[in-house]
């Protein structure tokens, strides 16, 4: 690739846009956010129009900024399953009296948080220089489960052109296979169109593993993570698998991308990140074509309980034209001493290419345990492959007008578990998610619409 191809590979920040059934009801276990908000009344309009505002501003200072739509909710074709029949009416009030947590998982817009969604490879990493897609099984909640095959048939929506994208299979949903997609993986390189080194982190071994966390359940096996390499055709010169520290998992760190981001050369991490911390910076660096740049936060600056609760390693972290990088953090990294004074003095300060950050406000999903990084799915691609995609998926002014103007059409600005219920709510969402596909022009993906 020439030094002009290379100039024109843009990392593209696809984020997912929060549901309509945006809700609290503290599903996920080990995500100490979202266990502690369980059961608070949430704001799905001011949501939607928070990570909205967020995409439109990374947009406006020049970053490559996707828009993915979520998933149909609520799941009444998966509480069918479970043995409840009759109208969808009949089959949400029974769920809603005889087995709630049942309909709070079938209604969860936890598909928001598009790290999860699956596991990418560029097309300058692959053999047959194409684009890569693994959607992620998310076996290890229901909730989650729910969400690979809508997932499946949006990618494949929207990056549809075979001549540049390549769509691989879900993993078996099995513990042995358990994976959360790329949230627990993250690409480094020099420029986004050289050659990269894929860094895949793991919180146990399915068949046979030394440590694991006692508290909290590791949601990715060092065996899924080797499967998506394969899938990828990915060769252990281009890939480094490494423990994510059961201790971190047991304070909450649910994700490697709750303790650490990477961008380009720089990993910024926490000191807790990895079991072997040493040994994986030596990887990196021995299969790097590009010297790694290490940023280091130790413990005795940030404690584990202030980098869960702050998400300061939830943040995003973007390339300028200049070679530096700018840091996209969550408003609540202002909120603890420790971390602010982390960022302005260790960060900025430091001998590293972060230059700039930037506060957000996305309280409504902080809430529920999902930070910036959180947010959105990473995908490196180049101009002709940007030229492919299906859709009206890239924003733009008009692209952010339509969809605010969507959300403030649809949306409710207010929501308690108890309203899960309501069969008017599931027709709202479908009116809704009816329209969205027809405004992004990515045809039929949702169940309701494929019959």
């Amino acid at each position: 690739m020439s030094a002009a191809d290379i100039s024109s590979v843009r990392e593209v920040n696809f984020d997912g846009l929060v549901g309509p059934t945006h809700n609290y009801s503290g599903l996920a276990v080990g995500n100490v956010a979202s266990m502690s908000h369980g059961g608070l009344v949430s704001n799905p309009k001011e949501g939607a129009l928070q990570g909205l505002l967020k995409m439109k501003s990374l947009m406006d200072a020049g970053y490559a900024q996707g828009v993915l739509p979520p998933q149909q909710r609520p799941d009444i074709g998966a509480l069918r399953d479970l043995g409840f029949s009759g109208s969808n009416s009949d089959v949400l009030a029974r769920a809603g009296k005889e087995a709630p947590q049942l309909l709070r998982a079938v209604c969860s817009a936890s598909s928001m948080w598009t790290a999860n969604a699956g596991t990418i490879t560029p097309s300058i990493d692959a053999l047959d220089s194409r684009v890569h897609f693994t959607p992620a099984n998310l076996q290890s909640s229901f909730h989650r489960y729910l969400e690979p095959q809508t997932t499946g048939h949006v990618l494949q929506a929207i990056f549809r052109d075979e001549q540049h994208f390549a769509h691989h299979p879900v993993l078996p949903a099995t513990p042995a296979f358990s994976d959360e997609g790329a949230a627990n993986h993250t690409r480094l390189c020099g420029e986004y169109g050289e050659p990269g080194v894929h860094l895949f982190v793991y919180g146990r071994q399915a068949f046979g593993g030394e440590r694991e966390p006692t508290r909290f359940p590791a949601r990715q096996t060092l065996e899924a993570s080797q499967a998506v390499a394969r899938q990828h055709g990915l060769t252990e010169a281009q890939t480094v698998f490494a423990q994510q520290h059961p201790d971190a998992i047991d304070a909450g760190v649910f994700h490697n991308d709750v303790i650490a981001v990477g961008n380009g050369p720089v990993l910024l991490y926490h000191e807790m990140a990895f079991l072997d911390e040493e040994g994986t910076l030596d990887e990196l660096r021995a299969k790097m074509a590009t010297p790694l740049i290490p940023v280091r936060v130790p413990l005795e600056a940030v404690s584990m309980e202030d980098a869960v609760a702050s998400y300061l390693f939830n943040s995003q972290l973007l390339s300028n034209p200049d070679g530096t990088m700018t840091l996209v953090v969550p408003g609540e990294c202002q909120e603890r001493e420790a971390v602010w004074n982390t960022i302005q003095n260790h960060l900025l300060a430091g001998n590293n290419p972060i230059s700039e950050v930037i506060v957000k406000d996305v309280k409504q999903s902080m809430r529920n345990g999902g930070g910036p990084a959180c947010l959105r799915l990473r995908v490196v691609l180049t101009e002709t492959e940007r030229a492919a995609l299906t859709g009206r998926v890239l924003l733009t002014d008009a692209l952010y007008d339509d969809l605010t103007g969507w959300v403030n059409r649809h949306y409710r600005d207010r929501l308690a578990p108890d309203d899960l219920a309501d069969p008017q709510l599931a027709e709202e969402s479908l009116t809704a998610l009816d329209e969205l596909t027809q405004l992004l022009k990515i045809g039929a993906v949702y169940p309701f619409q494929l019959g």
